[in-house]
């Protein structure tokens, strides 16, 4: 239970990097480039953690005795 808790914890932080590139997103659609850099790293942040998620996944598929 602890290893899905971990993967449920890991998409939760996807969640909240998507909603800050989402807004910063928006500030770049109207023109503000910084804001552009911003929605960089968090897409960044976003495939570091989808690939966390990806291992942890495939750890839990491995460790299940059938």
């Amino acid at each position: 239970m602890e290893n899905e808790n971990n993967v449920v914890a890991l998409m939760k932080k996807m969640e909240n990097e998507f909603m800050g590139a989402c807004h910063d997103a928006e500030k770049f659609a109207g023109g503000n480039g910084s804001a552009g850099t911003r929605v960089r790293k968090y897409m960044q942040a976003i495939k570091n953690l989808a690939q966390e998620v990806r291992k942890e996944v495939q750890e839990q598929k491995n460790s299940v005795t059938a």
